[in-house]
């Protein structure tokens, strides 16, 4: 029998969701690698912590090629991390708990190893195999070179070269991203209902919802044009080709898919990484469409006031309010905030510097005109990354922290020889120091908990100091970042129960003094952010929470954010 869901209504509008890397969170086997048993063992860590849903990444079938991004079969787990019965239990465990469970899908592209790309491999060109896919001859001498100009996201050509059965060089295959990542081609007839199935199996199997991948690619542009201007292109960054994403009929997968999970019951939800420009990303979440796009701007805007109230109105805005902004700071690919706001560039010659950051005592890459260290020479980052994990869960809508953001990890710097990221050999670009193994206690045996006693060396090294930002460690400092993520949960939920805090709250920005941001919801609720560098007055209200203790005087310091009741 499939679990049921947790009771309640439109979960998704303001719930705070903890997002979980599968090959990071917790390898209970001893192979060094996290699996579904150790997920399902840490959940009481996750409800703990106030969140309720939690979001896996990638632990499908897959070859490992882009870390499970790569699918080889949508309704199997990978043996790397277990099989459906132990999903089954994670569900069980979830529901128990009063956590809901959202699942990545990745329709935008799957594994070379997939059985449908294999036969085309097999059934050579013209045939209705390839026609899966995006097969094309290649251009000049012999069909020798790419038949488009266009660049994978991760670096090089998107287009590969086949070898056909017969043994001669044959069609070229898209991937915007890696080699072992071919792109479906939904303009095939056969490509939705496939999808549609995948979509049934996983809600059938107990999920409250979808985290769709790519979700504003899918189509291309009929006949695959080139690019006007291919060297312009931003790498990791699939929007930078609007020939490959955003267009038209991608809108009509996302009706059809919303009709499935309007139809259980309860009705599941679906999220799509929708990296567009605010006002792009909100077609994508229309009534009959999506019920939520990811917010990406406060990923990449600078620690700056007014920078972050140009993206918090643009996503408000482009919201419309009728689907709740998703807030994050952190994810699975981006370096940790609490490494990112701790950047600086000298102001004599405007070039990058190191800070060592005294969490883990690594030197960090920064660069940051606002200024990343304090009079001391200490890296600014991890206040600055409370203050910003405050800042969000403050805001009108859902919040995704993504796992070991309420320890306040900061970017590991993972070296050379054992970085694991498909981008690194093709793009010197490495997201490895934001997916190392998530400490649980003070033990260097077993990576401090992540894997038990006598494993083997986890999938990526664990630095020595780790554990002395354990759960373990921070549960006995009532300052830690732990602490603090416990209180904002449980202070939210409370706000929301009471109906002080809704989903739909209007948002007034504005900044003032010394760069300091405040919002201010619906005359109600008082969120400021210390960004400048100095400290700021805080406005008239009760404080309920703060990031950082105040000054003597009762100012907010620079690099701390607070929420007061009006």
């Amino acid at each position: 029998m499939t679990p049921q869901a947790p009771a309640g209504g439109a979960w998704w509008r303001d719930s705070v969701v903890y997002q979980i890397y599968p090959r990071s969170f917790a390898d209970l086997d001893g192979d060094g690698v996290g699996d579904l048993a150790g997920i399902t063992r840490g959940l009481g860590h996750v409800a703990e912590l106030g969140a309720q849903a939690i979001w896996l990444t990638p632990f499908q079938r897959s070859p490992q090629a882009d870390h499970g991004y790569d699918v080889s079969d949508y309704c199997d787990v990978d043996p790397l991390f277990g099989d459906l019965a132990a999903f089954d239990g994670l569900v069980a465990e979830a529901r128990r708990l009063g956590l809901r469970v959202v699942v990545d899908l990745v329709p935008n592209h799957c594994s070379v190893a997939h059985p449908l790309f294999r036969a085309a491999l097999a059934a050579g060109p013209g045939s209705p195999e390839r026609a899966r896919f995006h097969f094309a001859q290649g251009r000049g001498p012999a069909g020798g070179e790419p038949p488009n100009n266009w660049p994978s996201v991760f670096g090089g050509s998107a287009w590969t070269r086949v070898t056909e059965p017969d043994g001669s060089p044959g069609e070229w295959y898209l991937h915007l991203y890696a080699p072992e990542q071919p792109d479906w081609n939904w303009r095939d007839p056969r490509t939705a209902p496939f999808f549609d199935d995948v979509v049934r199996f996983w809600f059938d199997r107990g999920a409250d919802g979808l985290r769709i991948d790519v979700a504003h690619g899918l189509f291309k542009a009929e006949g695959l044009p080139d690019l006007e201007h291919p060297g312009t292109l931003e790498p990791m960054r699939l929007r930078a080709n609007p020939l490959a994403c955003d267009r038209e009929e991608v809108h009509d997968v996302y009706r059809r898919w919303r009709a499935i999970a309007d139809s259980c019951d309860p009705p599941r939800a679906l999220i799509g990484e929708v990296n567009l420009e605010p006002d792009r990303a909100g077609r994508y979440t229309r009534p009959d469409e999506l019920h939520q796009a990811f917010a990406f701007a406060f990923l990449v805007a600078p620690w700056d006031a007014r920078a972050w109230q140009a993206a918090g109105s643009a996503l408000l805005a482009g919201s419309g309010l009728k689907a709740p902004v998703t807030w994050v700071v952190d994810n699975h690919d981006v370096e940790r905030s609490a490494s990112r706001y701790g950047r600086v560039r000298d102001p004599a010659d405007g070039a990058d510097r190191h800070v060592r950051d005294p969490a883990d005592g690594a030197d960090r890459h920064v660069r940051d005109p606002a200024g990343g260290v304090d009079r001391h020479g200490r890296s600014r980052g991890p206040a600055r990354a409370r203050a910003a994990l405050l800042a969000v869960l403050g805001l009108p809508g859902a919040a995704y922290l993504y796992q070991g953001q309420e320890l306040g990890l900061p970017q590991v710097d993972v070296a050379p020889q054992d970085r694991r990221d498909p981008a690194w050999p093709r793009l010197g670009v490495s997201r490895d120091g934001c997916r190392v193994p998530l400490p649980w206690r003070r033990d260097p045996a077993g990576a401090h908990g992540f894997s038990p006693p006598g494993a083997r060396p986890p999938w990526l090294p664990v630095p020595p100091g780790w554990g002395g930002l354990s759960v373990q460690a921070q549960e006995a400092d009532p300052s830690s970042s732990l602490h603090l993520c416990r209180s904002a949960l449980r202070l939210r939920r409370e706000l929301h129960a009471e109906g002080v805090l809704t989903a739909g709250d209007a948002v007034e920005w504005s900044v003032e003094g010394d760069g300091a941001l405040v919002a201010d919801r619906a005359g109600r609720f008082t969120l400021v952010l210390a960004m400048g560098e100095g400290p700021v007055r805080l406005p008239p209200g009760r404080l309920l929470l703060a990031s950082g203790t105040l000054t003597g005087d009762g100012l907010l310091p620079p690099d701390t954010s607070a929420w007061l009741l009006r």
